[in-house]
């Protein structure tokens, strides 16, 4: 096994938390990853993994090497396939991070007709709404919403996405209809939780010209778009959302829209990817194909 091979080898290991996941995801025998590690640190002079009987985590040595090593595989590979004809099949894995309620809603049902596409790709999709760490977790592309917190990333900017003001029938027949941004005070909103901070985001419009916000009195605090709307159904607040999350739940009646001559901010949607010279073509193969997904529902 040569030394870019051991590197793929180290990295899916650091990246799973074990050799027996590694063994799986590379359709590899456990043995035989365990042994390409061992003489990866054999090779390099020192000891890269501390191994329990559960787990592995990185020494501060196997920590360095991390980000060289998915530099060296990254480059390898666009080596490759810079010297393949520019129409050969892409192939590979490619792992993506997306927030839960954009991955359910917009990118798995349109998924069949990348993969019909590139049926020599396998993508791992992961759908959470807390930050991941591109790099230590081995994901190549994440779909970030909202400003970005990290400066280390390569951003692509995809768009803006709208958000509105709304609230269940039930709820506005018990507080009454807010006519404009004066009437908040006496309203109460599921409350938001940033799940980067843990601190509530405040109510926030324009008017005027001019960025307004206001903190609202809630019942119900959350960390979760999902559960967010879903106690906007249940009547206990006035909710911010993306309009394309509810459109449903608009044309069906069971949301009103509110306040639209004081629109609530728009949020940058960007792919990141860490820093590197080059993207792999599955890397910008995606790129493309979800800019086109996602397009009708930004601005």
């Amino acid at each position: 096994m040569d030394l870019i091979e051991q590197l793929r080898v180290f990295l899916r290991v650091a990246h799973s938390g074990g050799f027996t996941a590694a063994a799986e995801q590379l359709g590899m025998p456990r043995p035989t990853v365990s042994l390409a590690v061992q003489r990866l640190e054999a090779r390099l002079g020192v000891r890269l993994l501390n191994r329990t009987t559960r787990h592995v985590s990185l020494t501060q040595d196997g920590q360095a090497l991390l980000e060289r090593a998915a530099a060296l595989v990254a480059d390898a590979e666009e080596l490759q396939q810079q010297f393949n004809p520019q129409g050969a099949p892409l192939a590979g894995r490619l792992r993506v991070d997306m927030p839960s309620r954009v991955a359910r809603r917009l990118v798995a049902p349109a998924l069949p007709g990348f993969l019909a596409r590139h049926p020599g790709i396998t993508l791992e999709l992961g759908s959470s709404d807390r930050p991941v760490d591109l790099l230590h977790e081995g994901i190549d592309c994440a779909l970030r919403v909202g400003e970005l917190a990290s400066g280390s990333l390569v951003a692509r900017p995809m768009g803006t996405m709208r958000l509105i003001h709304c609230a269940s029938p039930a709820y506005l027949a018990r507080h009454g209809v807010p006519q404009s941004p004066a009437d908040l005070p006496a309203h109460q909103a599921v409350n938001y939780a940033s799940a980067s901070s843990g601190r509530t985001v405040p109510w926030e419009w324009l008017e005027d010209g001019e960025w307004r916000t206001l903190p609202l009195p809630g019942a119900v605090a959350v960390n979760n778009v999902e559960t967010y709307i879903a106690c906007a159904l249940a009547g206990l607040g006035l909710i911010q959302v993306p309009a394309y999350d509810v459109q449903d739940h608009l044309r069906s009646g069971e949301l009103v829209e509110l306040l639209q001559p004081w629109p609530a901010p728009t949020m940058p949607v960007n792919l990141v990817y860490p820093h590197r010279r080059h993207l792999s073509r599955r890397v910008q193969a995606f790129a493309t194909w979800l800019a086109d997904v996602l397009a009708p529902h930004l601005r």
